[in-house]
């Protein structure tokens, strides 16, 4: 792994820390949208450890208890770790609001992102960026609830 991959995981790290500490500091007041999109905690079950791991994401799109997530990493040339982690293991918890309840996650068709993709670029234009900065085709997810 080089310096940059591991900065910018570490960036990732501490951005999800600041997000975190910002529901807790404020009892959940902040921090659940960011802009136009719903912030949610994603839970998935690490592909090597099996643990559960969580982390803070943008759901551009959430509508009829479905959310769109976008595996962007900023743009970097590699999946996040909670892409992968999902892609092992799709049963899947989203907090929502403080409210945790579970999801089956899959990658978006290819027709499916063409639909999505202009949605979620008017919910956040940064998304269009990161993908001119790879050349990997950044996954879209959809989480639709699991009795």
């Amino acid at each position: 792994m080089t310096l940059r991959d591991r900065l910018t995981d570490l960036g990732m790290l501490a951005m999800n820390g600041v997000h975190r500490m910002l529901l807790v500091t404020t009892r959940g007041r902040l921090g659940w949208t960011i802009g136009t999109m719903a912030a949610v905690e994603l839970h998935t079950i690490g592909r090597s450890s099996g643990q559960r791991r969580s982390t803070m994401l943008t759901a551009p799109i959430h509508e009829g208890g479905r959310y769109v997530l976008v595996a962007s990493k900023g743009g970097d040339d590699r999946h996040p770790f909670w892409y992968a982690n999902l892609v092992a293991q799709p049963e899947v918890e989203l907090t929502i609001r403080g409210v945790t309840r579970p999801f089956r996650a899959r990658t978006a068709s290819s027709a499916e992102k063409a639909e999505l993709w202009p949605r979620v670029i008017a919910a956040y234009p940064g998304y269009r960026k990161y993908q001119t900065k790879t050349d990997r085709d950044i996954p879209v997810v959809i989480c639709d609830p699991r009795p």
